[in-house]
């Protein structure tokens, strides 16, 4: 066991012990934990694209039988979309944003944005979980919003840099569930003219430096999509010609980030060989850098606190790891350059 994998074992363990006490708690009225970060951006200055007529009363629930041991918190009806900054106390100049998955229904907060937040913040990465609209609450052009959302997310956060104490060149996103459709979808199409520029940030690149997709969705054909997420973003029976349009595993080209994918072997939600490692073949086709993690066992939407004491609980250690080959994040246990 070499330094690196010490350390990153040391910042789960420490992460652990954070677990009860960070998590496990009751929210506010607003649907928020006293943990929770309160430092957020909106992504639009006034009414989102296509949001003319749209009326919405943002709502968070809480799923958890037992808040005294874990928060499982969803939101709907996002009328204001933006981020959540989560800062970590060492930084290390990274950056990634979160993209929860919910099939494209619902967004999960705590399992897919603020566990994976702290667990990015004790390794030195600070995370920005996005808060997207979702594609059936009667916006316009209702399949493009999570991407308008996440490109213009991307953006605000490379325009507001310095603030953030991050290198814009060092700046990715992970995604699960139907949220790795939306960062596949921006890792594929990132600079697409899918909204209308509102001021001269839309004028930066909101290409990600990197890619990470947990359990994804991938593929919007008939054959192996997720039905619900199917179904939310592209409706009832779309054409042949619009499922291919949204189907990531068609749009990679070699101009497309690298790539990290995991998933277990056992999801019986998102069919493993149709998306992720759809994606994957993809990616090495297109010569894009990719690497593909499957776990015997984990099932669908393992998480931080789901996969504990099965072998995909070391998806962390394996996507920092990654990370520091790859020069994005600083490793710790490396010697000085």
């Amino acid at each position: 066991m070499d330094r690196r994998t010490v350390l990153g074992l040391g910042a789960t363990a420490a992460f652990a012990g954070l677990t009860r006490q960070a998590f496990a708690e009751k929210m506010n009225a607003a649907g928020m934990l006293s943990t929770e970060s309160t430092e957020s951006v909106l992504l639009w200055p006034g009414t989102p694209p296509g949001g003319d007529g749209v009326s919405l009363t943002e709502k968070v629930t809480e799923r958890s039988p037992n808040t005294d041991l874990y928060n499982d918190r969803i939101v709907t009806a996002v009328a204001t979309p933006r981020f959540y900054v989560y800062r970590p106390a060492k930084p290390d100049g990274s950056a990634v944003v979160l993209v929860p998955g919910g099939a494209y229904v619902r967004e999960v907060i705590d399992k897919d944005g603020l566990e994976v937040a702290e667990r990015l913040n004790a390794s030195g990465v600070t995370a920005f979980v996005l808060r997207y609209r979702l594609p059936a609450e009667g916006w316009a052009n209702g399949a493009d919003v999570p991407l308008q959302d996440a490109q213009r997310a991307v953006r605000l956060i490379r325009a507001g840099a310095q603030g953030f104490g991050i290198d814009p060149n060092r700046f990715g996103i992970i995604g699960s569930s139907a949220g790795g459709h939306v960062a596949a979808m921006l890792a594929t199409r990132s600079n697409d003219a899918v909204y209308k520029p509102v001021d001269d940030i839309d004028k930066l690149d909101a290409k990600p430096d990197f890619v990470g997709l947990l359990y994804p969705v991938i593929t919007m054909s008939a054959a192996g999509a997720h039905p619900l997420s199917r179904l939310s973003l592209l409706g009832l029976d779309p054409s042949d010609a619009r499922a291919a349009a949204y189907s990531c595993e068609r749009l990679v080209t070699q101009d497309t980030p690298p790539n990290f994918i995991c998933v277990a072997a056992d999801d019986e939600a998102v069919p493993p060989m149709e998306n992720a490692m759809a994606m994957f073949h993809a990616a090495r086709q297109a010569k894009v850098p990719a690497e593909l993690h499957v776990y015997q066992e984990g099932g669908h939407g393992f998480g931080i606190r789901l996969s504990k004491g099965k072998p995909a609980s070391g998806w962390p250690n394996l996507f920092l790891s990654w990370g520091y080959s790859n020069g994005w994040f600083r490793d710790p246990g490396a010697a000085p350059a």
